[in-house]
């Protein structure tokens, strides 16, 4: 985490053992946002940052003909937010952000990712955090450290949380759902 961050995340910490309003906190986190384990109707309590610095993976993006067709070096910094980490209790990594998985699928994506942009493929990384780790709050800055000679690099950073991310279409009962109702149950 940089200097900001770290300013940012103690006065959110004091803000909340305050008993200060949960909307105020930074970085738009959400102030009910349940953990696992935690009952919905019960506040969270603290939003605790695991973070991943410096990530470099190989991946094929841009919009200029010379980026289209080899892989080139993208950087990625994130901050993963979640309330209350239990593993600071428990000591067990079920209860935490797995930084192994998360590099995995990371890899996995950049092979796979299909996006031109780097905004686009900083949204399928939020995507990714959130629906797939159970993030509640993300902060994705991507960059592209070869793209010019004369900059250290060129990139972008967003932030979302749980509740920006649309509702699959499967998971509102669309037309996957019903596709598989009866799948395996007639012998081929």
């Amino acid at each position: 985490m940089d200097r900001i961050d770290t300013v940012r995340l103690a006065s959110f910490s004091v803000a909340a053992d305050a008993g200060a309003p949960r909307a105020s906190a930074p970085w738009g986190a959400s102030a009910e946002a349940p953990s696992a384990g935690v009952p919905a109707d019960k506040p969270a309590g603290r939003m605790d940052i695991v973070f991943i610095e410096n990530f470099i993976g190989q991946t094929i993006i841009g919009i200029d003909s010379s980026e289209l067709h080899v892989p080139q070096p993208v950087r990625m910094n994130l901050a993963i937010g979640v309330p209350a980490i239990r593993a600071c209790a428990t000591d067990r990594i079920e209860d935490t952000i797995n930084y192994a998985a998360v590099r995995a699928a990371l890899h996995a994506l950049l092979e796979s990712h299909g996006v031109r942009l780097l905004e686009a493929l900083a949204e399928a990384v939020a995507r990714l955090l959130i629906n797939d780790f159970g993030a509640h709050w993300v902060r994705v800055a991507l960059a592209k450290p070869a793209k010019f000679d004369d900059v250290a690099a060129v990139g972008v950073q967003i932030e979302r949380q749980r509740s920006d991310m649309p509702k699959a279409a499967n998971a509102q009962g669309g037309p996957a759902d019903y596709a598989s109702l009866g799948e395996g149950l007639i012998p081929n």
